[in-house]
């Protein structure tokens, strides 16, 4: 059982930077993924950015160039830059966790809001 605590997050008018944060505990392998998915209202969710211990990274299209995904190993946590945000973000952006085991199972954070105003 792995614990994801997020931070950052809010409102931000169209063009702004917002920082999130998410912090991992419990049962955390050496070998892991975290990373973050959204879901917009009516929206299924999906992958916005996950990075792995190594440092291999994933970008969505849509945010390729805007936004940046970084770890901090020692901590445990990811963290996701959102820089040139624009109203087509508006999500609520979950944080996500997994060991790279076989049978691991997804974690996900409690979600958090980011709201962009035009």
């Amino acid at each position: 059982q792995v614990e994801l605590v997020e931070s950052g997050g809010g409102l931000v008018q169209a063009g702004g930077s917002l920082r999130l944060s998410c912090a991992a505990s419990g049962s955390i392998f050496s070998r892991n993924v975290m990373g973050w998915f959204r879901q917009a209202p009516g929206k299924q969710r999906e992958l916005v950015a996950i990075i792995t211990s190594d440092g291999s990274t994933k970008y969505a299209d849509s945010v390729k160039g805007r936004f940046s995904i970084s770890r901090d190993n020692a901590k445990s946590t990811v963290y996701l830059q959102m820089n040139d945000l624009k109203p087509e973000d508006t999500a609520v952006y979950y944080c996500y966790f997994r060991n790279l085991v076989a049978l691991e199972a997804e974690n996900w954070g409690q979600g958090t809001q980011v709201t962009v105003s035009s």
